[in-house]
């Protein structure tokens, strides 16, 4: 096994330290259409690179990317940026891709339950920088009420939180089923990991939606136009369909 394939791949599939390039990359940035070009890039940098070289995958390595997802996992929890939570919560799912790929995943598996993550964080980016772009800030507890003011803005919120956070029938719900059963049998400890990392992002997206959705009503700003709330559920609506892929895939 090479060390250096393995650090290449530990900085673009992040596992910490290395985890800690990407997420200062991501926070200087400001540009939306950058930002979420670099969530939907990163990961797939890292399959590309890891697929390349063939590296194998040892053991300990996947309880370092468990620790690594507990670790994004708990400081998603307790952040107040809202902007910070996307690229932390991407940070915790992207590492867990090691334990799919030291399962055996294929490559157009990973490709998928990658851009299953992405594509959500990807639609937080823009939501994010229409808050930027309403209230000047984007911090949980700033302001609330969104669902007085916003209301179609609040329903394409939830619903991607959702999807970011592995509800059913979002294709990162059933693979993270999928690592869970897989790792079971031979690691238990990873197993019981990763349920600790989902229930994590869990309560996580709920402490983010009341801190953004309920309270008084805000001053009147103007709401998610309905171009844009369509093309949000289309979106969603092709993630849910892809998810048929990955309920397939169960063993």
């Amino acid at each position: 096994m090479s060390y250096v394939m393995l650090a290449v791949g530990g900085l673009f599939l992040p596992l910490f330290p290395l985890s800690m390039l990407f997420n200062l990359l991501y926070a200087r940035l400001r540009n939306p259409v950058l930002r979420a070009t670099v969530l939907l890039a990163w990961p797939q940098i890292g399959l590309t690179i890891i697929f390349a070289s063939g590296i194998t995958v040892p053991g300990w390595l996947h309880t370092w990317a468990v620790l690594t997802s507990l670790l994004y996992g708990l400081r998603a929890l307790v952040l107040r940026e809202v902007s910070l939570w996307t690229s932390f919560v991407g940070t915790s799912a992207w590492a867990l891709l090691w334990i799919l790929y030291g399962n055996g995943a294929s490559p157009v598996q990973m490709q998928l339950f990658s851009l299953g993550i992405s594509a959500p964080l990807v639609m937080m980016a823009f939501l994010i920088a229409g808050l930027e772009r309403r209230f000047g800030a984007a911090y949980l507890g700033l302001y609330g009420g969104l669902a007085h003011s916003l209301p179609r803005f609040t329903g394409v919120l939830v619903i991607v939180v959702l999807a970011v956070i592995a509800t059913p029938m979002f294709p990162t719900f059933f693979a993270m089923l999928s690592m869970i059963i897989k790792s079971l049998p031979t690691t238990p400890v990873v197993a019981v990991g990763i349920g600790i990392v989902w229930l994590l992002w869990s309560w996580a997206g709920a402490r983010l939606l009341q801190g953004l959705i309920t309270g008084p009503q805000q001053l009147a700003v103007a709401d998610l136009g309905q171009a844009n709330t369509w093309l949000y559920v289309v979106v969603l609506a092709g993630l849910m369909l892809s998810g048929v892929y990955w309920m397939g895939t169960l063993p």
